[in-house]
Formats: C-alpha cells, sequence, structure tokens
C-alpha cells in the first residue's frame, strides 16, 4: 500500500479543520473595524460637544472678572460720533454698531452689510473664538470675545450671541448704535423648525409626513421646555434677546422686558420690510446707499418653505406669544418711524435702493439668481446648510466683471463663515464640525 508524502505507516487520516471563508472573514474584519472606529469617532463627537455646546441656563451668566469697565479706545481713536441724520446737512457716518443677530430674521444678509463696511473702513471688530457665534445658547460674556484684553474697545459686534446687555455695553463707546431685526413671529418659528428641527430631540417623535402640523395641533404633548436645543421652538426672539422665553404671557415682566429692548435699541429693523428698515437704518448711522446694497443670503429654496395655513399660522403665533407681543409693539414702533422719515422720501428711497440692487445682480451675479448648492460651481460661495439638508441657496459669481466692481460683487455674496475667514476669525470649531459633517455626509 502507497503512502502519501508525509503520513506515516498506522496512523490515522488527520481531520480536516474547518476554516471560515475568506468573505466571511473579511467582512467580520470589517465589522470589527468599524466598530472600533465608531467608537472613537463617538468619544470624539461627545469631546467637541462638550466644548461647542455650552450649558443652557436660564439665568445670567457670570460677568466677566473686570464687571462692568467700561472699553477704553485708544489714543487717536475718533470719539463716538454724535447722532446722526440724513436729513440733516453735514452728518458724520457711524461706525460704533452693536447688531443683536437674532436666528432666522434675514440677519446673515444684515451681517454681510456690516462686514463689508467695517472691512471698507478698516474697523475693529469683537469676533468669537473658535467658531462663528459667542457659545450661543450660553449668555455672552466679554471673555469670549477674540484676544479679548480687559479694557479692549470694538467698533463692531454682529455675531449671534444670548444678548446681555451690561457685557456687551463695556465692549463699545457710550455712543455706540444698537440695532436688531425681528420677523412675523409664526413664520419665524415655520423656518426654524425646519431648519433647526432635526438637532431638536423631542421632534424626533414626531412620525407625520407633515412634523410641522402635527406639533402645532398639540404643541404641549412634544416640548420639553428642558429638552436640548428647546429654544430654538418657542418664543426664540425673546430668548435670542436675553429674557426667559418660558415666561406666562400674563406676567408683569413681558411687557418690561419689551420696553428695555425699545430704550436700549436705537432701531429695531422688520424683516418683512427688510428695504424700508435697511433706509431707516442708512439715515440712522449716515451711510452712503453702496454701503446698504444686499444680496439675500442663506435664503432656503422654494420647495423647503410650506406656508403656514391659517389655522396653522395662527395655532404659531399663539404658541410663540411672547414674541407676537413683541413684534407687535415693534411693528407698531416701525411704522411711526417711517411716518416720521415721510411716506413719499420712503418710497423714493427703498425704489432707488432697488434699482442699485437689480444693477448689482446684473453685474456680480451668473445666471442672475440664487441656486441650488450641488449647482454652486466656488466652494468659497458654498452657503453652510442644515443637517440632513441642502435646502439653502447661494450664487455663483460671473466669471469677467470690470476692475470697479470685481470686489464689491464678491464681498457682497461671500457666505458668513468664508467671510468670517477672510476677516481672520479663528473658526477651529465649526472647521472641526464641517470635517465631521462631510465625512459623514450629514
Amino acid at each position: 500500500m502507497w503512502l502519501r508524502q508525509g503520513e506515516e505507516r498506522g496512523s490515522q487520516p488527520r481531520p480536516k479543520v474547518s476554516e471560515m471563508p475568506l468573505p466571511q472573514k473579511k467582512r467580520w474584519v470589517s465589522m470589527a473595524k468599524g466598530l472600533v472606529l465608531g467608537a472613537l469617532f463617538t468619544s470624539l463627537l461627545l469631546l467637541l460637544y462638550s466644548y461647542a455646546a455650552p450649558p443652557l441656563h436660564t439665568g445670567l451668566a457670570s460677568t466677566t472678572p473686570e464687571g462692568t469697565a467700561p472699553c477704553s479706545p485708544a489714543p487717536g481713536e475718533p470719539e463716538a460720533l454724535t447722532p446722526a441724520n440724513g436729513s440733516a446737512g453735514g452728518c458724520q457716518p457711524r461706525r460704533d454698531i452693536v447688531f443683536m443677530k437674532t436666528h432666522k430674521t434675514a440677519s446673515s444678509t444684515l451681517l454681510n452689510i456690516l462686514f463689508r463696511f467695517g472691512q471698507k473702513h478698516g474697523l475693529k471688530f469683537a469676533f468669537p473664538n473658535g467658531r462663528n457665534d459667542f457659545d450661543y445658547p450660553a449668555f455672552f460674556a466679554r471673555s469670549l470675545v477674540q484676544d479679548y484684553r480687559p479694557g479692549a474697545c470694538f467698533n463692531i459686534i454682529c455675531n449671534h450671541m444670548r444678548f446681555h446687555y451690561e457685557e456687551v455695553r463695556g465692549l463699545v463707546p457710550p455712543n455706540a448704535t444698537f440695532i436688531t431685526v425681528l420677523r412675523d413671529p409664526a413664520r419665524l418659528f415655520e423656518s426654524s423648525f425646519h431648519y433647526f428641527g432635526s438637532v431638536v430631540p423631542f421632534t424626533w417623535k414626531l412620525s407625520g409626513s407633515d412634523k410641522l402640523a402635527e406639533f402645532l395641533q398639540d404643541p404641549d404633548r412634544y416640548y420639553d421646555p428642558n429638552g436640548y436645543n428647546a429654544h430654538y421652538l418657542r418664543n426664540l426672539l425673546f430668548f435670542d434677546l436675553g429674557y426667559d422665553s418660558g415666561l406666562d404671557p400674563g406676567n408683569p415682566q413681558v411687557q418690561e422686558h419689551i420696553l428695555e429692548v425699545e430704550r436700549r435699541f436705537h432701531l429695531v429693523l422688520l424683516q418683512e420690510y427688510f428695504d424700508e428698515s435697511l433706509v431707516l437704518l442708512k439715515d440712522l448711522l449716515c451711510w452712503e446707499l453702496e454701503d446698504v446694497l444686499y444680496f439675500k443670503l442663506n435664503a432656503r429654496r422654494a420647495s423647503a418653505v410650506p406656508r403656514l395655513s391659517g389655522e396653522l399660522y395662527r395655532r404659531a403665533t399663539a404658541w410663540n406669544v411672547l414674541d407676537a407681543r413683541l413684534y407687535r409693539h415693534f411693528n407698531a414702533s416701525f411704522w411711526r418711524k417711517v411716518e416720521a422719515f415721510g411716506r413719499e422720501r420712503m418710497a423714493r428711497e427703498v425704489a432707488t435702493l432697488r434699482r442699485a440692487n437689480e444693477r448689482m445682480r446684473r453685474i456680480c451675479i451668473d445666471g442672475g439668481r440664487a441656486v441650488d448648492a450641488a449647482a454652486i460651481q466656488d466652494s468659497a460661495m458654498q452657503p453652510w446648510q442644515p443637517l440632513g439638508a441642502k435646502s439653502i441657496l447661494g450664487y455663483n459669481l460671473k466669471k469677467s466683471i470690470g476692475q470697479r466692481h470685481a470686489q464689491l460683487c464678491r464681498r457682497m455674496l461671500t457666505p458668513e463663515i468664508q467671510y468670517l475667514m477672510d476677516l481672520g476669525v479663528n473658526l477651529w470649531v465649526t472647521k472641526l464640525w464641517k470635517l465631521i459633517r462631510d465625512f459623514l455626509r450629514w
């Protein structure tokens, strides 16, 4: 009997060892690697979250150590100018401005106007450090300003914050102009719900195709005032301005807060009457027409902007009743300012502004209109998108623009994040978050 090579006489045949098929083995190795990477990635997200999302407090944050010490303008720095009025001859442009940037109110468009003015005149901005807001939703503190030193004085403050008047007041000269912008609360709620809803966990319980309508049918069933990011979905204007958005509407503090806003802010703009608001702002600040030219930034595409029906509109207004009272008050005061300015004069200046904007649209914008994110050719023109959607429109800059308008066109079309980087702001948290989102395709 012939023996096979390696066999010995009398030995038993060796049993065959069952081996895992190669494709299945590779699959298990891949899964194991994925679990390890997933654990590491989750740890990184938790670390980032601990830095980038400070805890929400209903009371005021502790102030900067030096308390209410005012800013100290450097020698040779011009003093704050006396109140300007475009109707009076020889007014001087105001350069010290606090813009309380509210959410979903066309505030990104106004921010671009302020960036351009400050850059044009070499003004000093108070910028956040690491991200594009001042640790929102925590209250603003001077220590959050990039490169802040006690006694430092700034010309312009304009990034998102939760307003803390005393802290902001200490960063600008005494005669600084305070402005903000409001929006119809039902429309603002609708926009905020669609933009921020995916990062408000209690909305995840909504299962219908129209989550907004489902929520408004019984908001108390879903709303958790202590839930993460809950502030985005009730009385957001009141919250941004530094007040308790959960106050009982009958509490006398509500009216006191509204009157306090009126005392502190020189002009409250309205998103629905943006052109009229800019005419009033131009007059208040004694600026030139070119200073308030704009293109609409951070706007959603039409298919992503469902309009509230009559009943849902009423429900949204009732749900945001504090904001509704705030808006009604400043809607009335806005039209009083228009009357004082002059209705006919306002109509003429609005028409002039719109003609100038239309002229710039023809000069600057390729195709003459905003386009979907996928159609934007230059990454420097790509706006920040909400999680899970690319609903924010942007622009393509024309390839050939005359030297006279090239710089203005680019600045008018540059989105907020890219403009902040152009101005030298440290945005390491925002950049890291973008890398993570791009990696996960969020």
